[in-house]
């Protein structure tokens, strides 16, 4: 069934020093939007907030999961992925003494019932299936973001969320992995991705939202803006000096 995720008016960040700035988006299903801009603009503070992580100081968090309205501000971390929420972080924090599939198990923890399994998994990533008794230490770059996402999708989620997706990947490895997200994506996930490659952000997604300041300063169908407003949003300059 349909699941999607709705932002209203958010704001949040750390004790008294706010990070974002009356954020509003939305996510559909089977959809990806991505969220786009430079270090310190708020993108990791709205994951954050998403997962529970960070309460927000104002404003709307609502999933809705299987065709259900679920109000994710005040829930706990753990509460949000046993709803259906996933999330592939920045670096991808596998654990380096397990194997790739005991990786890949530890995330079905939460004994969610859907389609992803094992075998599933390793049919979008067929690696990983070549490399499932190895630690994860010794995959490649490329080759442990397809673990994380692996993991992450063991947990059966209707959203998922990665965060730097393509960081420190080669270009033609990053493309390999995207490739597989829409593998993913047509199995109804929503998808959030956190992404500071323009040209991969424009044509891996629906929708772009580019953060300045903590403020969504761009918002659009990816296919709709240009390179330019892009480039301009995303260094909080001025259009016509991008």
């Amino acid at each position: 069934m349909a699941s999607s995720l709705r932002i209203e008016n958010l704001f949040a960040g750390y004790g008294a020093v706010r990070i974002l700035h009356d954020v509003s988006l939305h996510v559909a299903s089977s959809r990806t939007a991505c969220l786009l801009g430079t270090n310190g603009n708020g993108k990791s503070t709205l994951i954050k907030a998403i997962m529970g992580i960070i309460r927000p100081m104002s404003g709307k968090i609502v999933a809705t999961i299987d065709g259900r309205e679920h109000d994710l501000v005040g829930m706990s971390t753990e509460a949000i992925v046993d709803l259906g929420i996933a999330l592939v972080p920045e670096g991808r924090r596998l654990f380096p003494s397990l194997s790739v599939e005991e990786n890949l198990r530890m995330g079905s923890f939460s004994g969610r019932r859907g389609p992803w399994a094992l075998e599933k998994v390793y049919d979008v990533f067929p690696i990983l299936r070549d490399k499932r008794g190895a630690p994860s230490h010794s995959l490649s770059g490329g080759q442990q973001q397809m673990a994380a996402i692996g993991r992450a999708l063991m947990a059966n989620p209707r959203l998922l969320m990665c965060d730097e997706i393509s960081l420190g990947l080669a270009p033609t490895v990053a493309k390999d992995v995207y490739a597989a997200l829409r593998r993913v994506r047509a199995e109804g996930l929503a998808t959030i991705i956190v992404e500071q490659d323009i040209e991969l952000a424009r044509t891996m997604s629906d929708r772009a939202y580019c953060f300045t300041h903590g403020r969504v300063s761009l918002a659009g169908r990816s296919s709709e803006l240009t390179r330019a407003q892009i480039s301009a949003a995303y260094f909080g300059v001025p259009e016509h000096a991008a």
